[in-house]
């Protein structure tokens, strides 16, 4: 048992402790106010240089005649232009395209086709990425030639697809890319609200695979056409769309009802050229 002597030692002790945790607990007090003052004192400084300096005079930041000073570089969209899947035979090696240029400038493609020519207009603003690759392919003579290989009929869906070297609906170039949301942002939605709607005149880029990618297959919209705002809207039939409603009007023999659906246009069209057209000066 301990003895009275033991007992008040050891109250000592405790007391001693709690006066120096005490002590210390007011010394960390005394340094955290200095250092509130210090930086209270340098934010002060600050603002009154600031506002010596003018940095808050609200006449300078509502002058309209201020204006941030314009880059006389163009902006550029960032296409990512991947390699196509390499378990399809049916690609066409023909490179990958440049980055596109900035320009807004409308691009304009002539197409010569076995019933007749016909015009497609291009958008880079909302689509840059397909109508910079657009232009590159018919650059390279790559849609020259090639038939346009499903038609569909129907009330809400109308459209002549092309773009396939091969004319089996399975080739394209030997890359890919995303499709551009910002193409459609400005499609008027369908009846049901679930689709929307792509005017009759209107260039898209079919895609396929999971996740979808984009390569030179094109459908043209010969009636206003209900799809899910996913295909990229690349541009519009500038001339010529009488062509494609002769073709339209021959129906199609239902060989892709299956799958897509439609078929193979009963009146066959082949693109025989498709090229750039010169910039109007």
């Amino acid at each position: 048992m301990a003895t009275n002597k033991q007992r008040r030692e050891a109250a000592r002790r405790q007391l001693q402790r709690q006066l120096e945790r005490r002590a210390e607990e007011t010394r960390k007090r005394r340094r955290n106010t200095l250092v509130g003052v210090a930086a209270f004192s340098v934010v002060v400084l600050v603002l009154g240089v600031l506002f010596l300096s003018g940095a808050f005079d609200e006449n300078d930041a509502a002058d309209p005649a201020a204006e941030p000073e314009a880059s006389s570089e163009p902006e550029t969209a960032a296409c990512t232009y991947a390699p196509g899947n390499p378990e399809n035979p049916n690609l066409t090696d023909v490179g990958v395209p440049p980055e596109p240029d900035g320009s807004t400038t409308p691009v304009v493609l002539d197409v010569a086709s076995t019933q007749g020519p016909f015009q497609m207009t291009l958008d880079p603003t909302t689509a840059p990425c397909a109508a910079n690759s657009m232009k590159y392919l018919a650059e390279n003579a790559f849609f020259d030639g090639s038939p346009c290989h499903r038609l569909v009929n129907s009330d809400v869906f109308g459209v002549l697809q092309c773009g396939d070297p091969t004319g089996m609906g399975s080739g394209g170039p030997s890359y890919s890319y995303l499709a551009e949301p910002a193409s459609v942002a400005s499609l008027a939605p369908s009846p049901d609200g679930a689709s929307a709607i792509y005017p009759r005149g209107s260039v898209a880029m079919a895609q396929g695979g999971q996740p979808p990618t984009i390569g030179s297959q094109f459908f043209i919209a010969f009636q206003d056409t209900q799809l899910p705002p996913e295909y990229t809207l690349v541009g519009t039939i500038t001339s010529g769309i009488e062509v494609i409603d002769a073709v339209a009007a021959g129906g199609n023999d239902g060989s892709f009802e299956a799958t897509a659906g439609g078929g193979a246009p009963l009146i066959p069209i082949t693109l025989t050229t498709v090229t750039v057209a010169a910039p109007v000066a």
